[in-house]
């Protein structure tokens, strides 16, 4: 085999697989079809360093995210990447919010989370002056982390430890043999390659369930949906009235957890993300000027500084979904296939947030895998 190991997809999970991998396994091979790490899913998103609050008890999400928020901080902390543990308000603007937010609340206790405060307005007022709220939960391990600089230490890490990183090479078919699979590649060349390895993680994000095809995975199940969300940016000097994470009640079935208020590093500050299905698998990223009314009117009820005005267009992302409209929240799809007859090929499917805070966690996972 030319390789033991080779990784689909270098984005922030994928490069997280790839320094965890070759710590131990030699001929460890990431395959990225861009010509550099990161460029869908983990470059356009909040940013942020989960606490764990929202998701299932017992879920993947659940577990990976807790566990993942212990091991990111450490690792930041270990190579100087920048972050800051600055601390979520999640708001309740009305009586019946203040009722969900209590829900929430009990959902992160059952999953292990047990530092969220419940705040009355004076406390809230303390913490954040400028917003309005009835009540809220404050979670003060949740915090923002600059994702360039942790993709590219994972980066460093792998190429150190002799994974081979290979980038502008698309993989076009996947076909198994005896003890593995021979990987057929299309470079920026458009130059064909073939190699074989005894191993394939798939973690190719938006294009998962297109790689788990090529091996005759048909599932629609594990069908990606493109998901886009987009952001508006808080203009100066208004977002030095905003010190940390603020956050509305979730929508219904976790879709997405509504427009909040995210802080940058640098002080910035932005709302978002909206949720919306695209009708095709499309890579979409304008920014819709007309929504900024809408983004306005969602964010005035707990920013009662905020004018129409303050906003102008930010970026838009795309999340890697499983879960189709009005579905109730799906959990990551993380397995080894030797039951579909896949031996030796691991999927990793549905991979949104709470994907960056688990990155350390997912990869220590599909290690396990393995062995």
């Amino acid at each position: 085999m030319d390789a033991e190991i080779t990784i689909i997809g270098a984005g922030v999970i994928g490069l997280a697989i790839a320094e965890t991998m070759s710590e131990e396994y030699k001929n460890v091979f990431l395959i990225e079809k861009h010509l550099s790490f990161g460029q869908e899913t983990s470059s356009r998103n909040s940013e942020v360093i989960h606490a764990g609050i929202y998701y299932r008890k017992d879920s993947l999400k659940s577990k990976l995210c807790i566990e993942g928020k212990r091991l990111l901080y450490d690792y930041c902390s270990k190579y100087d990447i920048p972050f800051k543990n600055c601390g979520k308000l999640i708001v309740a603007t009305s009586e019946e919010e203040i009722a969900k937010i209590e829900g929430i609340r009990q959902t992160a206790i059952r999953n292990g989370v047990d530092d969220l405060q419940f705040f009355d307005r004076e406390q809230i007022a303390e913490l954040e002056p400028n917003i309005f709220a009835l009540r809220a939960l404050f979670s003060p391990s949740t915090g923002i982390v600059d994702s360039h600089s942790l993709m590219k230490q994972y980066e460093t890490n792998a190429v150190n430890n002799g994974c081979q990183i290979v980038y502008g090479s698309e993989v076009t078919g996947i076909e198994r043999i005896r003890d593995g699979y021979k990987v057929s590649l299309l470079d920026s060349d458009n130059k064909d390659y073939i190699f074989t390895t005894k191993i394939i993680i798939n973690s190719a994000g938006l294009t998962s369930d297109k790689i788990s095809g090529m091996i005759g995975i048909e599932d629609d199940n594990l069908k990606i949906l493109f998901c886009k969300g987009e952001y508006f940016r808080l203009n100066p000097p208004k977002n030095r009235l905003i010190n940390r994470l603020v956050y509305p009640v979730p929508h219904h079935n976790m879709e997405g957890i509504g427009i909040h208020v995210t802080i940058d590093l640098g002080g910035g500050v932005k709302l978002g993300p909206d949720v919306r299905y695209l009708e095709s698998n499309i890579y979409d990223y304008k920014v819709t000027a007309s929504k900024q009314e809408a983004f306005y009117k969602s964010a005035k009820k707990f920013l009662p500084f905020l004018e129409f005005d303050d906003l102008s267009p930010e970026m838009a992302g795309i999340r890697p979904k499983i879960q189709k409209p009005g579905e109730p929240l799906r959990d990551f799809y993380i397995a080894e296939e030797s039951e579909r007859g896949c031996k030796g090929f691991i999927n990793l499917i549905g991979m949104e947030s709470p994907g960056l805070t688990s990155s350390i966690a997912i990869a220590k996972y599909v290690k396990g895998l393995i062995k």
